[in-house]
């Protein structure tokens, strides 16, 4: 957690609605913070990376590269 005490999230999801409707869900928690929301496996994994956020929310079936 950050030090404010927010959890840092990442979305990864290759569908737009999927992706807009955890967004729209999560904007109204005040200890989320919302790191990064991509569209694809690869930049996921660079997300997680980089961030090293507290939860992802992952597709599992996504083109290219799966969530597993």
């Amino acid at each position: 957690m950050t030090d404010a005490g927010k959890l840092r999230v990442i979305i990864a999801d290759d569908e737009l609605l999927a992706r807009q409707r955890l967004e729209d869900l999560l904007a109204h928690e005040t200890n989320v913070e919302i790191a990064a929301s991509v569209d694809n496996g690869r930049d996921a994994v660079t997300a997680i990376r980089s961030l090293s956020p507290d939860i992802v929310f992952l597709d599992v079936q996504m083109p290219g590269m799966t969530g597993f």
